[in-house]
């Protein structure tokens, strides 16, 4: 087994080569002079499994691209089967057409994958309207969870909390770790005006005062979400507010203004970052172990 990285995901792809006891291979990607994509493979992968281990973040058009190229070059190359590990896999959230003559973006990510990749193994995908990933992939498609590593990590680090989903989409995993850790959960109903103004209530009443709030959601990527939860928790007495999320986006200096607001932030390290306290190697390594076989 070869494992390698379009560059997004380099620190893990090297610990699960490690782990693995299998050969990193850097790929070489630079650029002609007019801006065309110049990819190298720089092993032999005839007969061989590569596996492609690339968040879609930062830049997830160019990821894309380089995934695609770098797929398609090693089948041509003879390798046995291409894995795709995306710890973040983008382009999930616009899974309908909300306004007529809209791309569903994530149809056309995974048509492009499916022409490409053997297999995609991805970490808490934002599913929303979809039932699964076999809605939109006709590869194997595994989908982990990060739940048990954040439920584990909240345990080491916190005492006398409650867990918090900022909306309904975000729930099932603020249930789940709550359910894990044996405390309170609840959840804020969301009301949003524009992309960048949102108010809150909570549905199911808990105790807040006195608290360790942590909010948990599978995407941070504004953080206006989390902020306007996190002024509610304060606003009900919390002792402390503090956000885990599984994939940290943070755009739109997300990160400073969640400093400014005095929460905590921690993520995972699907991708790469000063928040990626929670470590997913274990789930892929467990995952990735059974192709070994």
């Amino acid at each position: 087994m070869i494992i390698t990285t379009c560059n997004n995901s380099e620190n893990l792809a090297k610990r699960l080569a490690k782990k693995l006891k299998s050969t990193y291979s850097p790929l070489t990607i630079a650029a002609f002079p007019d801006g065309d994509l110049y990819l190298k493979f720089n092993t032999n992968l005839k007969g061989k499994k590569l596996v492609i281990v690339q968040s879609f973040q930062p830049h997830p058009d160019m990821s894309l691209f380089d995934i695609i190229f770098a797929a398609d070059t090693a089948k041509d190359l003879g390798a046995k089967k291409v894995i795709l590990v995306a710890p973040y896999l983008g382009y999930m959230r616009q899974d309908k057409r909300f306004h007529p003559g809209e791309c569903v973006s994530s149809r056309v990510m995974a048509k492009l994958l499916n022409n490409s990749v053997d297999k995609i193994i991805t970490i808490d995908p934002h599913i929303h309207r979809y039932k699964s990933l076999k809605d939109i992939f006709t590869i194997p498609a595994k989908k982990l969870t990060a739940n048990p590593l954040i439920a584990d990590y909240i345990e080491k680090k916190f005492r006398n909390e409650v867990i918090i989903g900022p909306d309904w989409e975000s729930y099932q995993w603020a249930e789940e770790i709550a359910k894990h850790i044996k405390v309170d959960a609840t959840v804020l109903k969301k009301t949003r005006f524009s992309s960048r103004h949102v108010e809150v209530k909570m549905v199911k009443p808990v105790e807040i005062k006195g608290k360790n709030v942590i909010i948990v959601d599978d995407i941070i990527s504004t953080g206006h979400t989390v902020i306007e939860a996190a002024k509610k928790a304060k606003g009900l007495g919390a002792k402390s507010v503090s956000a885990i999320g599984v994939h940290g986006l943070f755009a739109e200096n997300a990160l400073g203004k969640l400093k400014k607001a005095k929460v905590k932030v921690i993520t995972c390290n699907t991708i790469e970052g000063n928040t990626a306290k929670i470590d997913v190697l274990p789930i892929i390594f467990n995952e990735l172990k059974k192709e070994k076989r």
